[in-house]
């Protein structure tokens, strides 16, 4: 992935943890965080004694942008580091073709760059993986990604420096490789503390599945793409869903989640059609209730959810459809036929209330022994 140096960690929230210690932050900084994020993203920065700074994001990828970061580093130019966030699979527009990427913007004001990349491996951006744009990268292996090691995360860098603060860090600030010392030759029992470190090291037998899944990565992710095109191929015309929109190929997207929108002309809401598609054995999620409106940092902050008209407009009608490497083609029709309503080509499946009439026509199940809708549920729970 272009990254001289990979840190192996117990799970992308120790990631993001490490890499804002080694990056220098404390008490009293402040760090950018976009709002449409899971928790981790923010609570990190709390570690730290230091304070998040939410951004809204950009309405239709549910990431932030270039023109975003700028902005917000002209209302606080104070800010040393962002952690950017790439969602659903999808790369922030890291590198913009004639210049002018995140990466730019956050060079030229003195910005370092944390890349929350849980949703994202294997992800391609501008003609390379994602791992080594910004200064820091963290990965997630938790169960329901593209590969697992059942728990576990990774730090990817192209600083030495950093990646040597990591590496220390991640295992009580001991000074010295652990391996190493317990296969030398020589007695090599003694070893030094340098730092308070923590409890963060990967163990090796999740790390012995994760290269196991690391032969099957692109694999994995093609099967995803898999469900991703039928999703596109069946929904593509129900006029109240908007389907993911992206800037880069299918075949660079790792497809974690696939999120979709109900639009505002819908005639029920989303818990509702939530309640319908889980009655009928398919299970869905929120990606996500934004940080603005948890309590902790809603209070805290005194934050208002007009201040992130982008993430409002998206949080009151998102949900995610099933999408993981063992669904079969029958699965997947019978997701489509329920969350369209038809199995036809009708032309009045294009009109806007189509989908939400006609959720409920469908019987609860499809008769015994076809598959097992149980499996549906259990592979997209999960809310990272």
């Amino acid at each position: 992935m272009g990254a001289r140096f990979a840190c192996a960690v117990n799970s992308c929230t120790a990631a993001l943890h490490l890499a804002l210690e080694a990056l220098g932050v404390g008490p009293g900084d402040k760090v950018f965080v976009p709002t449409w994020t899971f928790t981790a993203s923010a609570e990190v920065v709390r570690y730290m004694g230091a304070d998040p700074i939410l951004l809204d994001v950009e309405e239709e990828t549910s990431l932030l942008t270039p023109e975003i970061v700028e902005a917000a580093i002209q209302r606080h130019p104070e800010v040393k580091v962002i952690i950017v966030v790439h969602f659903a699979g999808h790369p922030a527009e890291m590198e913009r073709p004639g210049g002018g990427g995140i990466v730019e913007v956050c060079r030229r004001h003195g910005v370092r760059i944390v890349e929350d990349a849980a949703h994202s491996f294997p992800t391609r951006h501008a003609g390379r993986m994602i791992g080594a744009f910004g200064d820091i990268t963290c990965f997630s292996f938790y169960a329901n990604k593209t590969i697992t090691t059942g728990e576990g995360g990774m730090v990817t860098t192209e600083d030495e420096a950093l990646y040597r603060r990591c590496k220390i860090m991640r295992l009580h600030g001991i000074d010295r490789d652990v391996w190493a010392r317990f296969t030398s030759d020589k007695p090599a029992w003694e070893y030094d503390v340098v730092a308070p470190g923590f409890k963060y090291n990967m163990p090796d037998i999740n790390a012995a599945i994760g290269l196991a899944q690391l032969e099957r990565a692109e694999h994995l992710r093609a099967e995803r793409q898999r469900c991703a095109e039928h999703y596109f191929r069946e929904l593509g015309e129900v006029a109240c869903l908007r389907l993911p929109r992206g800037r880069v190929p299918m075949g660079d997207h790792s497809w974690h989640l696939f999120p979709v929108v109900l639009r505002e002309s819908a005639p029920l809401a989303r818990n509702r059609v939530i309640e319908l598609l889980a009655a009928r054995g398919i299970g869905t999620s929120v990606h996500y209730k934004p940080i603005h409106r948890m309590t902790y940092y809603r209070d805290r902050y005194a934050l208002k959810p007009e201040g992130y008209p982008n993430a409002e407009r998206i949080w009151h009608g998102c949900f995610s459809l099933p999408i993981h490497s063992w669904l079969t083609t029958e699965e997947l029709h019978y997701i489509t036929e329920n969350a369209e309503g038809s199995t036809g080509r009708s032309e009045t499946r294009n009109g806007p209330f189509w989908l939400m009439q006609n959720l409920s026509l469908f019987p609860q199940q499809q008769a015994a022994g076809s598959f097992s809708l149980r499996r549906i549920s259990e592979r997209t729970s999960g809310t990272s």
